[in-house]
């Protein structure tokens, strides 16, 4: 992995990481990668706060990888700060290969210099081989989700 790359996501990046959204079956329900537009304002969300971090790994001029990092200050567990990963992707060419636990790796490491006391994540629940990822990455499953969609 000595070619990779893990740095903030730019506009270019976004095609790749709609298409990484958008590679699995929930995804190709819920994402439009033919208007990228819905993308490129979010990004721009995304870069004007933060607490929002959202990164690719890359490989040359390849994007093969991307997650986004939330830093969560708040009161509770005496004022701690937590961080909230999300949309973790891979391409399906890297699957298999160490990058998603590298993704992961630089996630914690960002949590750690960000002062949080607490990584925290959801998985969709019919995602049983990511719930097995994490576990050997030592998360646990400790905690019911709920969604309203609005």
């Amino acid at each position: 992995m000595g070619d990779l790359e893990i740095r903030p996501a730019t506009t270019d990046d976004v095609p790749a990481i709609v298409g990484m959204l958008a590679d699995d079956p929930l995804g190709a329900q819920r994402e439009s990668p033919d208007d990228l537009n819905p993308y490129l304002a979010a990004l721009e969300r995304l870069s004007s706060d933060p607490n929002q971090h959202l990164v690719v790994a890359t490989r040359g001029d390849r994007v093969v990888g991307t997650l986004q990092l939330t830093i969560v200050p708040g009161l509770s567990r005496r004022g701690a700060t937590r961080s909230i990963i999300e949309a973790v992707r891979i391409h399906a060419d890297e699957r298999g290969s160490g990058l998603g636990s590298r993704l992961i790796e630089w996630a914690i490491e960002e949590s750690r210099r960000q002062n949080c006391q607490l990584v925290q994540l959801t998985s969709d629940n019919t995602r049983t081989d990511a719930h097995r990822f994490y576990e050997r990455l030592g998360f646990t499953a400790s905690h019911v989700g709920f969604k309203l969609t609005l």
